[in-house]
């Protein structure tokens, strides 16, 4: 008989087995005791600026993962109807630590599978979902198998071992993984059927050494492997309010590092400099990493649909496009926004622009319970095709032919699914109806190289793309990016306070400010960094602006002696502005509006 498995910590049995999942599933697992040094990944005694008691992940509690891995057997339980087999086993490998070089790691990342399962973000592990003798599916019992502590290389990568493991996920078990080899004689058994991705193994190496002889044996068995990555994938589709509500936060850090990046553009600038202004505004805010390489293609390049290399001069006079997002615990946004640098559309450019945001704004119309990404994709390549007539590029397109020109200047898909990775869920197929709780991308885009000469010569070397994130509802979709911005209008004021915020409140390559609505340093008479410039990064908090304005007339003046006072204030009354209505500072009201009050 198989060797009994004895846990590698003492813990409570009480839902090992004797309780049934669906009684386990509404309630936190007993309180067990945490060891004080145990596990790599944030726990909430270690954490609790952002992991709440019982989450295992910021926002997802034990309870949530629970629910998971019970949908998953239920699942099971549907697909295995009618089959042999009265026991089921579900194993799912985790990512191995990569290598940049011989012994530099990649930041670590988990295989999404396995973390929507359990949460457990350390490498080199097993999870096993194990049905229980006597009971019905879903019931079942949750294993982790993780490396054994190593106290010498913990020095070097910190704490890891089975040491709490199931006090953070809400495991049953935890063991080390030299015992899995326990479990095989169980798993090749006529009347077990394995769950096990074994053409796609996550991890080579423990697939190599724990799993591959057992999938060859199951393989000529009476009950063969069977694939579970489609089943998970098919839960991940429908994201619960928590997750949702995780992905919204994620689509909040993009924005703002959205709108940021666009408030820093300048012309000309170079793309790198793009790139590392989103992703510095995207981890100052709280993101975990930017979700994907960033496309920041500035002109003809941003024809290039993956153009990543993002080391290109922008000019003025040229449009940018940034795809871009982050990740937040787990869950990530992604969103495409398209703007000349120097905050000024062209007439070509806006004229172009304004058509892309019109088939974006029908297409969003389209996401709702019923339809699918593929009736989306027709119907934008039908608005494409209209659009192309009205904008004089290929004048003579015959209603037949109207798709394969839409298909050349666009040559992607409409959308794809979005959740704990950007193309989530890619065994998925885009012609599923879509459901409640689904999140998507709309992402339209008419491209056209500098060399089309089927294309009117104004609108050669421009490529423009708009891409939202949206939640499907039993109502309206819901755009969670709604809050970056897309009209033209807001995008150049946004763009035009960055132009004249830099034309006269910042240092230049000499060393100058621009003289007009600058306070000076009372000591030296040398220009002293803006108020705008302090305001707009301040923590200071002000009931009203009008306390705000009055706390800079009594602080600021007095240092403005060799400033004439109308230049003073008028600086004071920017930097107010500024701070409590962005939208309208614009050069010609400082020029004109301040300066025809009674300020002397």
């Amino acid at each position: 008989s198989a060797t009994k498995l004895v846990p590698a910590v003492a813990r409570a049995r009480s839902l090992s087995g004797c309780m049934s999942c669906s009684q386990r599933r509404y309630c936190l697992q007993p309180e067990r005791k945490i060891p004080n040094r145990y596990l790599g990944q944030p726990r909430p005694f270690t954490h609790p600026h952002f992991l709440r008691p019982g989450e295992v992940t910021p926002g997802l509690s034990q309870v949530e993962y629970t629910l998971h891995r019970h949908k998953l057997i239920s699942l099971i339980h549907k697909e295995a109807q009618g089959q042999s087999g009265t026991d089921h086993t579900v194993v799912l490998l985790s990512n191995p630590t990569y290598y940049m070089s011989n012994d530099i790691p990649y930041t670590f990342h988990q295989d999404n599978n396995f973390l929507y399962l359990c949460g457990f973000q350390e490498p080199d592990s097993i999870l096993v979902l194990q049905s229980l003798p006597g009971k019905q599916l879903p019931a079942h019992k949750a294993m982790l198998f993780v490396p054994q502590r190593d106290p010498s290389q913990e020095l070097w990568d910190g704490p890891s071992g089975t040491d709490g493991a199931t006090a953070l996920t809400g495991g049953d078990e935890a063991y080390t993984l030299e015992e899995f080899q326990h479990l095989g004689p169980k798993l090749k058994a006529e009347t077990r059927t394995l769950w096990y991705d074994w053409m796609r193994p996550a991890h080579t190496q423990l697939h190599c050494d724990y799993m591959q002889r057992l999938a060859e044996v199951k393989a000529r068995s009476k009950n063969k492997v069977r694939a579970v990555q489609q089943l998970v994938q098919r839960l991940r589709l429908i994201k619960s309010p928590a997750e949702t509500q995780r992905m919204d936060i994620a689509r909040k850090l993009t924005s703002q590092a959205f709108i940021e990046t666009m408030f820093a553009s300048k012309a000309p600038v170079e793309e790198g400099f793009l790139y590392a202004k989103f992703e510095f505004e995207c981890r100052a805010r709280g993101a975990d990493v930017l979700a994907y390489p960033p496309v920041v293609a500035g002109g003809n390049g941003s024809n290039t649909l993956h153009h990543v290399k993002n080391n290109q001069r922008i000019e003025d006079g040229e449009m940018v496009l940034l795809d871009g997002g982050c990740e937040s615990s787990c869950y990530v946004s992604d969103i495409t926004r398209t703007w000349p640098v120097n905050g000024r559309f062209t007439a070509p450019q806006a004229e172009r622009y304004e058509a892309v945001l019109e088939v974006q704004r029908d297409c969003l119309t389209l996401r709702s319970p019923g339809t699918s990404l593929d009736n989306v994709y027709s119907m934008m390549l039908t608005l494409i095709g209209q659009k192309l007539k009205e904008l004089g590029i290929m004048k003579n397109i015959k209603k037949n032919n109207a798709f394969k020109a839409a298909r050349k200047y666009c040559p992607h898909h409409v959308g794809h699914y979005l959740g704990m990775d950007v193309h989530d869920t890619p065994d998925v197929p885009r012609s599923l109806p879509l459901q409640p709780g689904m999140v998507v991308t709309v992402e339209p885009g008419i491209y056209i190289p500098e060399d089309d000469k089927d294309a009117p010569e104004k609108f050669r070397g421009l490529g423009v793309r708009i891409e939202d994130d949206v939640v499907v509802t039993e109502d309206s979709p819901l755009i969670l990016s709604a809050d970056c911005p897309k009209e033209m209008n807001d995008i150049e004021q946004i763009c035009s306070r960055a132009t004249y915020f830099m034309a006269t409140h910042m240092h230049t390559s000499q060393g100058r400010i621009g003289e007009n609505q600058l306070l000076r340093d009372p000591d030296r008479g040398q220009p002293i960094q803006s108020l705008a410039a302090q305001l707009w990064t301040s923590p200071q908090v002000y009931s009203s602006s009008q306390e705000l304005e009055a706390t800079l007339m009594q602080e600021e003046l007095p240092k403005a002696q060799r400033t004439p006072k109308s230049q003073a204030l008028t600086s004071i009354y920017f930097a107010v502005d500024l701070k409590y209505n962005p939208k309208s500072c614009k050069e010609e009201k400082y020029q004109d509006y301040f300066l025809q009050r009674n300020l002397d």
